[in-house]
């Protein structure tokens, strides 16, 4: 249980383990390091979804790592993530269940058509910022210094995610009182 905690935490620590990495080490040992990470932690997830999202990152960060270096090659990461969860997302869209239906319902079993409607409007929402935040991730990771790819990555976007899901929160009792 310490290992999982550990792991998800330096996964949400990731954009500053890579600028420490990048700053006092060479960029291929930050590479093992980091994708010796990601494979422990694909190793102690059981969600399929969320070992898909962790295995399509790997690829693509080495991918990226191969064809364009290994320092942007890693800033690349939150790039692959935000595309993976768009992916995932988006195409829940054309499922039966949105992934925001699925999550309102293990809270709400019979959830009315209603319900149903405003769940497919957030799988939306959640689409145009994986889409918003993606794109300003690889601006960042190509065209900023790493000290504004650190803050944008490793603050801004955590700050976004944070207020994207309190505002939901807090509109979701309203939006039920009218539908």
């Amino acid at each position: 249980m310490l290992l999982k905690v550990i792991l998800i935490l330096a996964t949400v620590a990731y954009p500053f383990l890579i600028y420490f990495g990048l700053s006092h080490f060479n960029s291929s040992i930050v590479l093992i390091g980091v994708v010796a990470l990601l494979a422990a932690r694909w190793l102690m997830v059981k969600q399929s979804s969320t070992r898909h999202i962790i295995l399509v990152s790997i690829l693509a960060m080495l991918a990226a790592t191969f064809l364009l270096g290994s320092q942007l090659g890693l800033k690349l990461y939150p790039v692959a993530v935000n595309t993976s969860m768009l992916i995932l997302f988006a195409a829940s869209l054309t499922a039966k269940q949105t992934i925001i239906e699925k999550l309102a319902r293990i809270k709400e079993p019979d959830l009315p058509q209603s319900g149903v409607i405003y769940t497919r409007k957030v799988t939306y929402i959640w689409c145009m910022f994986f889409l918003l935040n993606g794109t300003v991730s690889l601006i960042t990771a190509f065209w900023s210094s790493n000290e504004f790819w650190l803050f944008y990555n490793g603050f801004l976007a955590y700050l976004m995610i944070g207020t994207l899901i309190v505002l939901e929160w807090l509109v979701r009792p309203i939006a039920k009182r009218k539908l």
